[in-house]
């Protein structure tokens, strides 16, 4: 992977100037690279990753498996992008193993997840199967630690 995008990842925010100097490379190469990436659909966005516990909502978020039955010419595209169209749906991923699909979705309550999955998950044609958690607390997030903890967890020894 090119360095400027592991850096994006990691440091969006940093101006062209910034980003140039951790590359040994002109600003104006940063910012014809960034628009690149950007024109090629490398870059599809920016976000800010946000400690829900420290903000006022109450949404709920579950991760669900998904068996399919895959169709003949379509394979598992074709449902996929039709579950990735549903306003729930955060994050929607093929899959190897036991289930095919993962679906990670949002609420605004217990009832509006369950409604998602019992009246447009498993109703869609294809889907045999589905399993349900929900989210109870996050420890870490697109690679950032939620809690920031200063303390070692290695045991204290005395002499």
């Amino acid at each position: 992977m090119d360095p400027l995008l592991k850096l994006l990842e990691e440091h969006a925010l940093r101006t062209p100037a910034d980003l140039a100097k951790m590359l040994d490379i002109s600003p104006q190469e940063v910012t014809r690279r960034v628009k690149q990436y950007e024109t090629d659909k490398v870059i599809l966005g920016y976000k800010a990753v946000v400690n829900d516990d420290k903000v006022d909502t109450d949404l709920v978020k579950a991760v669900i498996e998904v068996k399919v039955q895959p169709e003949r010419e379509g394979g598992f595209d074709r449902i996929a992008k039709r579950l990735a169209k549903f306003d729930e749906v955060t994050s929607l991923f093929l899959m190897s193993g036991g289930y095919d699909l993962l679906i990670f979705v949002e609420g605004r309550n217990l009832r509006e997840v369950a409604q998602f999955v019992a009246e447009k998950l498993a109703t869609l044609e294809g889907v045999t199967s589905t399993a349900t958690h929900f989210m109870l607390k996050t420890y870490k997030k697109q690679g950032v630690l939620m809690e920031s903890s200063e303390e070692s967890e290695r045991l204290k020894i005395s002499p």
